[in-house]
């Protein structure tokens, strides 16, 4: 079986749209054995305490790796509070989770499995069902959460020269997104995302805080590659569309204590905010897992 596994591993090919070096550290190369193993771990449900769930339960590759419902859903049927984030291109992530309190993916890829509401094992216990250390196991996830990339969006195409590849309304959009919709704020870099948390009010209901996330209600800025494929939205899942999402933040959220600085109510048109929507669905590319064909950075 891993032979096979390995093999599928190595014959995959990493869409080059997104030609960016990652971080992989000098601990867990990205070998093929590795990937291979991590993705077969990815899929295997002796994981989950009781042998329901998997990680794969929770991240579809159909919808970039995230699951479509407002919050997961663990074994048992037990409900999470925050919602399954999508796992493409994190291996140039430099925080993970909603509330960033991991520094890297080896760490990151293990916590759902001791989770009470999630996997709800012990490390060792799921490491000796599926006959590994725990080390090996979360090297071996790491590196395959590594290899999920998209790239070659028509956004993409479009910042490599196609002019054509934008329509009006989305190039409209692109001038929302760069100008008075202040999305660059925390929506920068290939990834769309400065790696950072904030409080942008979403967890503030009725007088409350809801979530602390990191401390005050603040959150990691979500990656908005593949967005479409991601809803629903915010770390609790409480925005079903883009639409929604885009109407919120034009709101600003005011009365929201600790609110971060660039969070203000927006001047946006009702065009603006279709335009800016419209733009949001080109950053769906090529989605890919399996290959070691990645860019390690240079030291």
């Amino acid at each position: 079986m891993w032979a096979q596994l390995i093999l599928a591993a190595a014959t995959l090919v990493i869409p080059l749209g997104l030609d960016l070096y990652m971080p992989v550290p000098e601990s867990n190369p990205m070998t093929v054995e590795n990937v291979a193993l991590g993705r077969a771990l990815f899929s295997d449900r002796r994981l989950s305490a009781d042998g329901s769930i998997a990680c794969a339960s929770c991240h579809r590759p159909g919808r970039a790796f995230a699951d479509g419902r407002p919050v997961a859903v663990g074994i048992e049927g037990r409900r999470g509070i925050r919602n399954v984030p999508a796992l493409i291109n994190r291996g140039y992530g430099r925080a993970f989770s909603w509330d960033g309190r991991h520094l890297s993916l080896e760490a990151q890829v293990l916590a759902p499995i001791e989770a009470p509401n999630e996997m709800g094992s012990s490390l060792a216990a799921a490491a000796g069902r599926v006959g590994l250390t725990p080390d090996v196991m979360g090297a071996a996830l790491a590196s395959y959460v590594r290899s999920i990339l998209s790239g070659g969006s028509r956004f993409d195409r479009f910042t490599s020269g196609d002019r054509e590849a934008l329509s009006p309304v989305e190039r409209q959009g692109l001038q929302v997104f760069r100008g008075k919709g202040n999305c660059t704020a925390c929506h920068v870099g290939p990834n769309f995302s400065d790696e950072r948390t904030h409080n942008t009010g979403v967890a503030w209901r009725a007088g409350r805080l809801t979530d602390p996330g990191a401390g005050g209600g603040a959150f990691k800025t979500p990656t908005l590659r593949e967005i479409a494929r991601t809803a629903p939205y915010m770390h609790d899942g409480s925005l079903a569309t883009l639409r929604d999402v885009v109407d919120f933040y034009a709101g600003g959220n005011p009365s929201t204590p600790g609110l971060d600085e660039e969070i203000r109510p927006l001047k946006l048109t009702m065009e603006d905010r279709d335009a800016l929507v419209a733009l949001l669905q080109t950053l769906s590319g090529e989605l890919r897992e399996g290959s070691t064909s990645v860019k390690p950075a240079s030291r």
